[in-house]
């Protein structure tokens, strides 16, 4: 048996792998301390984290054709699992109205299937049926947007603020816009900037949501149907008003 020399074991080590890239030994890869990383907070090392898987996976996806293959049969599968999911009545979108100034529900529904656009105008009428007026401003984020809602709410009298697209700040959506109204709410939350009543958007819903999760452990359904998860839900959302009523008293 021969025993390869210290040459051979070198070169052997910096043979391009998969990727074409050459493959570190132990030693030249050894770990480095980066005071930064390790005394960072925990939300900036999930951050840190997140950006390299995703960086791991597009590595993969564009170096190696079995994972390549394999992560578009899997993108396939999850499509298929939602379609039938949406089609057998397993998918359900919770929806909800929240007062700005006190965080109580004031109009909830459930809906199967997956799309927002239709259910803003039901939930703007209820607020009116249940306090008796309607409220001066509606903010919503991208899923709500649409040239539909933007007319009834403004037939409504209803200042709308809804965003136009996904962007770290809404006045910067770089997607094709073709509706005169939505063209004219992406102008107006960018023409305010950072003064924009969008911007409370998520300190006002957000917390609500957080506190039926993490304070009242409510973090799924558990019956079945959309009859019986929609009478579930109509049960959380009233016991989340009376909570936060009697700590104000």
């Amino acid at each position: 048996m021969s025993v390869p020399t210290k040459k051979s074991r070198s070169a052997a080590a910096k043979k391009p792998n998969a990727l074409g890239k050459v493959a570190s030994t132990r030693a030249a890869g050894a770990y480095k301390f980066d005071a930064a990383a390790e005394t960072m907070p925990r939300a900036e090392i999930a951050k840190l984290q997140l950006r390299r898987l995703k960086a791991s996976v597009k590595n993969a996806y564009d170096h190696v054709p079995f994972h390549r293959r394999r992560l578009k049969a899997l993108a396939a599968l999850f499509v298929q699992v939602l379609q039938l999911a949406e089609k057998a009545g397993l998918e359900a979108e919770a929806q909800a109205a929240v007062d700005a100034k006190a965080q109580i529900f004031l109009a909830h529904a459930l809906t199967p299937g997956m799309s927002d656009q239709d259910q803003l105008v039901p939930l703007i009428d209820a607020i009116k049926d249940h306090l008796g007026r309607k409220p001066k401003e509606a903010s919503a984020d991208a899923g709500y947007c649409s040239e539909a809602n933007l007319a009834a709410l403004a037939e409504r009298e209803i200042s709308p603020y809804l965003a136009t697209g996904r962007a770290k700040h809404p006045g910067e959506v770089k997607r094709k816009i073709t509706g005169p109204l939505t063209k004219a709410m992406r102008d107006k939350l960018k023409r305010a900037a950072w003064r924009s009543r969008y911007r409370l958007r998520k300190q006002i819903v957000e917390p609500v949501f957080g506190q039926i999760k993490q304070a009242r452990g409510f973090r799924q359904f558990l019956l079945r149907g959309t009859e019986k998860v929609a009478a579930e839900w109509a049960l959380s959302c009233p016991a989340h008003n009376l909570t936060k009523l009697a700590r104000a008293a």
